[in-house]
């Protein structure tokens, strides 16, 4: 073998998803009140890749749902105010959502005026967050 080959973590690198991950825990986020502005959502940004991420509505109305996107977009209106894809997960009172995502980030917004609170669950690869800076943003399926 080449003394040049570095074998180390990496964004395709099937070993950095198959090592156990770094817990990431952030509970009581206030979710931000309904708006048409996707800017006022609330980024939740990683230090890292992620594993899987599970998103937890703590609100304490069960009219209350929380909109969970990964990309502002998604939430209907890009950062410049243009109508973007809904391309969101609806999660209902004291519901959660799980998924084995790779993402740097992802958005939250109260589908009412009321801002419940969420925790957020994550388990970090070794990859730094600068090999996906995008978090799939412009992706099909995602937002803008």
């Amino acid at each position: 073998m080449s003394s040049n080959f570095k074998y180390g973590v990496g964004f395709n690198n099937v070993g950095s998803y198959q090592a156990s991950a770094k817990p990431y825990i952030k509970t009581a986020l206030t979710v931000p009140a309904s708006s048409s502005d996707a800017g006022t959502a609330l980024e939740v940004a990683f230090p890292k890749v992620t594993k899987f991420i599970t998103v937890r509505n703590d609100g304490s109305s069960s009219e209350n749902e929380i909109l969970l996107a990964f990309a502002s977009g998604g939430l209907g209106a890009n950062k410049d105010g243009n109508t973007s894809e809904n391309a969101y997960i609806k999660i209902a009172h004291s519901a959660s959502f799980s998924a084995d995502f790779r993402v740097t980030r992802l958005y939250l917004m109260s589908t009412d005026p009321e801002t419940p609170s969420a925790t957020v669950v994550a388990g970090l690869t070794q990859i730094d967050a600068s090999h996906l800076t995008s978090s799939w943003t412009g992706d099909t399926g995602v937002g803008d």
